[in-house]
């Protein structure tokens, strides 16, 4: 009895109240009958006209198959591409020590953050242990043990860390490549001092930040 009461047309009253009109019946017959024979199954050889009596009916429906062969990752630049590009390179006109001052203020509050706040009572360990996975970008560095001598001495805003080497920008406006390996630096913060080995640092900024770092005795150099 409901069944048939939803299948009845809307009656005349209703439709400039429901704004809608609905269509003909020998045109809704035909979309139904035309609708069917395109979701149909293809071997299905039952007759439209007849299927209109039944409650149910079964489509037919099959999900596009993807092509994997177009799933293809996007690949990045290798190294060489990069180099070649000169993605890394810093022009001369930016090479200047008061363009990176506000970086070294950011990175002061980023470690005092990261140490809970720097207060005297602050255990030193604890810091140098921050620092160790800490990002170095806009730290002060200096040069305090080198087996390159020249290197010794030479302070500035680091800019840029390679898994290899620092690069720092000092306050004559030259841009300084100073090698990990066989260097130790000085950083301070709020007047902690810490001494890091550079041959124990030699992973990118990354790597660095993720690895457990075992408490070691001094490397001679």
């Amino acid at each position: 009895m409901a069944e048939a009461a939803l299948n009845q047309p809307i009656p005349q009253e209703l439709t400039g109240v429901l704004g809608v009109q609905p269509p003909p019946k020998s045109r809704a017959e035909a979309f139904t009958r035309s609708f069917l024979r395109r979701s149909l199954r293809q071997d299905s050889n039952l007759d439209t006209k007849e299927m209109l009596t039944h409650k149910a009916v079964i489509l037919g429906y099959s999900r596009p198959k993807k092509d994997k062969s177009k799933r293809k990752k996007a690949k990045g630049l290798n190294a060489k591409q990069k180099r070649a590009l000169k993605i890394f390179d810093i022009k001369p006109e930016h090479q200047k020590y008061e363009l990176f001052l506000p970086l070294h203020e950011l990175w002061k509050q980023y470690i005092i953050d990261l140490c809970n706040g720097l207060q005297p009572t602050t255990n030193p360990q604890l810091v140098q242990s921050k620092l160790l996975k800490a990002d170095f970008h806009g730290a002060m560095i200096k040069v305090v043990r080198s087996k390159c001598a020249s290197y010794v001495g030479l302070t500035g805003i680091l800019i840029q860390e390679f898994k290899h080497v620092f690069k720092v920008i000092t306050q004559k406006n030259e841009l300084k490549v100073i090698p990990k390996r066989n260097s130790v630096f000085e950083i301070e913060v709020n007047g902690f001092v810490s001494h890091i080995y550079g041959s124990r640092i030699e992973q990118r900024a990354s790597e660095r930040s993720a690895k457990k770092f075992k408490s070691k005795g001094a490397i001679d150099l």
